[in-house]
Order: C-alpha cells, then structure tokens, then sequence
C-alpha cells in the first residue's frame, strides 16, 4: 500500500484522571466503546497502516495493558519512576522505534472514515516538513467543545489559534527532541520550535472523529459509529 512505513507510538501511559471513577481500578485505553478496549479501535487502524514496528508506552496500571497485548507483537515502552509526557515518553521509546520519522496516536479517540494513518502518510513530505498533524474541523469533532487549537494556511503550514481541533495523530521527525534538557516534556516543546521555522503541517481529516476523554464521549463514540 505504501513505499514507505514508518513505526507507530500508541500513548498508554496517562491516569486518565478526567474519566473519574471509571479509571480508579483500569488504564484509560482499557474502557470500552461499543463492547471493544479503546486501544484496539486504535490497534485496528494500526493494523490497517501495517507499519514496522508498534510500541506502546506505560506508566499507570501497566500490567493490565501488557497482559491485553500479550501476543500481539507489540513492544512496550514503561515509563518509570515518573511519568514523561508526550515528549519525554516519545524520546524514552525510541530506541524501540528507532531514528526516522514515527508516527504518534492517542488511544482515547474513536475514527469514523479513512483510515488516519493512512492519509499522513499519503500527504508527508519530509524534506517541507519536520511533522504533519491531522486535525478536525469543529463540524467533524463529536461532542467536542472548544475554540480549537490550529490553523492550516493555504501551503498547509500550521499556526496556532481557534480553528481546526488537533485530533492525537501526528508523524513527526523525533530528531530534535535530543535538543531538549528535561526529561519530561510535552511534545508542544517541539511544535513550538517547528513553528518558528516554519516547518510544523497540517491537514483537515475528511471524516468524523470523536475525543473519548471524558465519561460522556463513551456514549458520544457509540452513537458516531452507529450513524451510518
């Protein structure tokens, strides 16, 4: 399907603090969407992109995920003592993933259309580009709320500001996250150096997207993918 793959970084590792009580005793990307864990929905496009290699980073409940995983060729990124962020935990995986280009996907978002992967790579131009984000337009996003968090200019060049909402999928060149001292950091440390040299993309996903970060987006999910 494609020339070139590039390896998958699925973010396991957060508390999920905004799921409240449903979180107290099982990771986030454990919950369940229309009977299925959340990080299978996402395991599911993964598998339809067939990269390289998959890794999965974890810090809380760890054991519950790996034991959901067994099997299934993925390597596992644990994140000790502390938590590192997008960042730091996308720099501790990558011995794992190794120096090229990555893919990066949250596991707390449920897809309704083309596959995301798919479209990145269809549209990544490296030598333009130090990452390309995919975003949704605020009609696309199911039971989100908020002003967004980027603009695409007409050259597909990103900016920050109220507009398009980031959707947790990205492919990002990781080299420049050995520039960076701490060693936990949000990956918006990156973006920020991206965008004053003017090498940060983006683009619109065509499809609906739905953020299950909170109790109700569970309900939220079920409905976008029954409306078909």
């Amino acid at each position: 399907m494609h020339d070139v793959t590039y390896p998958v970084m699925l973010f396991a590792a957060g508390f999920g603090t905004r799921m409240g009580a449903l979180t107290a005793n099982r990771p986030k990307p454990l919950i369940e969407v229309a009977g299925r864990a959340l990080i299978d929905h996402a395991l599911d496009l993964v598998a339809a992109y067939d990269p390289p290699r998959t890794v999965v980073n974890l810090h809380y409940l760890p054991d519950q995920i790996t034991a959901h995983l067994a099997g299934r060729g993925i390597a596992f990124s644990h994140e000790t003592p502390e938590i590192l962020e997008t960042g730091g935990g996308l720099r501790a995986a990558l011995p794992l993933l190794g120096a090229g280009p990555v893919f990066t996907m949250n596991t707390d978002a449920v897809w309704r259309g083309p596959n995301p992967l798919c479209l990145l790579s269809g549209a990544w131009r490296p030598d333009e580009m130090d990452a390309l984000l995919l975003c949704i337009p605020a009609d696309r996003a199911v039971g989100h709320s908020g002003a967004g968090d980027f603009r695409i200019a007409a050259d597909g060049r990103a900016a920050r500001g109220p507009g398009l909402i980031y959707s947790g999928v990205q492919i990002i060149k990781p080299a420049l996250l050995h520039e960076i001292e701490h060693r936990s950091f949000s990956i918006n440390v990156l973006w920020d150096r991206m965008l004053a040299a003017g090498r940060l993309s983006a683009m619109a996903y065509p499809g609906q997207w739905c953020d299950v970060g909170r109790p109700e987006g569970i309900r939220a999910a079920e409905a976008m993918l029954r409306d078909v």
